[in-house]
């Protein structure tokens, strides 16, 4: 096996915690030839597709990646920035606004990289950039608050797969969810209560969730338990009466049943029922992407609106909000209970390591 060298220890290197922060993944750009290299990568995940190797293989190449990638460009163009996409954009604020969090209260100690489990940055230029600083504790922080073996535990094969080339090795603590922090609940709560002072409270707020197959739920899966207890919370705090909320689950993809209730049946039949104003929230997502913004700020808008509806909006992802950093911060703290994040001193360790013949 050949192992990966840039994170090989060196004795005249500073020590310090990193911390990095993952996500799912965006194509490089809005076109269909990266389209294609990123669905391919993506859905390739056995932990995403739980369907027969060959017989998905068939599918995905024979099928689905000759017509998804242009249809998914047109709607990646639709949302994309001139610093690339919403969610490569979010994540980097994140990274960025969490560091100066942390480092205000610890210094250099900690150092903080971002990283998405498919495209760029990889997972594993990720932890290269931590290593080559000096990380020599880590802490991995999926943005999915609420776990499931597709996202979350997809991130930790990553991870895996990597220190399985890697010769020296990180201490290591991996966090799997955050769907009933405190800090959590209380931004997300934050952040509804801000949008309705602008537009005013809605009939009835939506959760919505990205769904998953029901037979992933059925099999162990705590991902709907999870996303049920979010919203339960989130509307407790806001003081919300049961009929007048509901979780549903979106970006449905294939034939089988997935988790119910669908976000958008479920919008084409509120106003037969005399809902005329809702608002979409989406706590699973920590960052604005093309799920939340075009899917559910567009078309799912347009569903509502075509069926009587009169009154609709999306409630933004909490990206970089202060509430939404501090959350974060203290979630990361929590995890860094027990370890020293003082720096050792590098000079010391050398000057021992030469008296012993050792190089760097």
């Amino acid at each position: 096996m050949a192992f990966i060298d840039s994170s090989n220890f060196r004795h005249d290197e500073q020590d310090c915690t990193g911390i990095l922060i993952t996500n799912l993944g965006t194509p490089d750009a809005p076109t269909a030839t990266a389209l294609r290299r990123y669905l391919r990568e993506f859905l390739s995940d056995p932990r995403v597709v739980e369907t027969p190797r060959l017989l998905w293989w068939l599918i995905l190449n024979g099928i689905i990646l000759r017509v998804r990638p242009r249809r998914s460009a047109r709607a990646y163009a639709s949302v994309w920035t001139d610093e690339g996409s919403p969610l490569l954009l979010h994540t980097r604020e994140q990274a960025s606004a969490l560091s100066e969090a942390l480092t205000a209260k610890y210094g250099d100690n900690i150092i903080v990289e971002m990283a998405m489990r498919y495209g760029n940055p990889s997972i594993a230029d990720g932890i290269d950039n931590l290593c080559r600083r000096g990380a020599r504790k880590l802490i991995v922080l999926p943005l999915y608050p609420q776990y499931s073996a597709a996202t979350t535990a997809s991130t930790f094969d990553a991870l895996a797969a990597n220190f399985s080339r890697r010769r020296w090795l990180p201490e290591l603590r991996f966090i799997t969810h955050y769907h009933d922090f405190a800090p959590y609940i209380e931004a997300l709560a934050t952040s509804i209560e801000g949008h309705w002072q602008q537009h005013g409270m809605p009939e009835k707020l939506l959760f919505s969730y990205h769904g998953i197959p029901k037979r992933y739920f059925l099999a162990g899966d705590p991902y709907h338990c999870e996303c049920h207890k979010t919203s339960r919370l989130v509307a407790e705090r806001l003081g919300l009466a049961p009929e007048h909320y509901i979780t549903t689950f979106q970006s449905r993809f294939g034939r089988e049943e997935w988790l119910q209730p669908y976000t958008d049946a479920t919008l084409k039949a509120l106003p037969a029922e005399g809902v005329r104003h809702v608002q979409v929230v989406c706590p699973g997502f920590a960052a604005d992407c093309l799920e939340t913004l075009e899917e559910i700020g567009v078309e799912n808008r347009d569903y509502f609106l075509a069926s009587g509806g009169e009154q609709y909006s999306y409630i933004p992802a909490l990206n970089a909000a202060p509430d939404h950093i501090a959350a974060l911060a203290s979630l990361v703290e929590r995890h860094l209970a027990g370890w020293d994040v003082t720096a050792g001193s590098a000079d010391d360790r050398a000057d021992r390591a030469a008296a012993l013949g050792a190089g760097h």
